[in-house]
């Protein structure tokens, strides 16, 4: 296996020798057994449930919920007025404020 280097500037596709010889590499990287090195050693059978229970653990962290709040008409058309996903950007101000109790502390008042 090697390295491709080929500079290709925005919007511009890779020439099609180099889309040929990835190709190929991946088909033989696909077929043939891993690799391994000494700075990449075989991941033993408790590393292996290790990393699957940190996978799961941050997959219920990352879990969303739906949920149904009011908003003033004029603070719900800000937010839309940012196009897609303003959904996400709510949740990111939200999660924002909550975890700066100062913020939330003024809002109390």
């Amino acid at each position: 296996m090697g390295i491709i280097r080929s500079t290709v500037k925005a919007g511009q596709k890779p020439p099609k020798e180099v889309i040929k010889r990835v190709q190929e590499i991946a088909r033989k990287a696909a077929r043939g057994p891993a690799n391994y090195t000494p700075d990449c050693p075989k991941s033993t059978p408790e590393a292996l449930r290790e990393f699957a229970a940190l996978a799961a653990e941050r997959n219920r962290r990352n879990r969303k919920q739906a949920v149904t709040i009011r908003l003033v008409s004029d603070c719900l058309e800000k937010y839309k007025s940012l196009g897609s996903g303003y959904t996400g950007v709510m949740a990111d101000v939200l999660k924002y404020a909550a975890d700066n109790p100062e913020i939330l502390s003024k809002v109390r008042g």
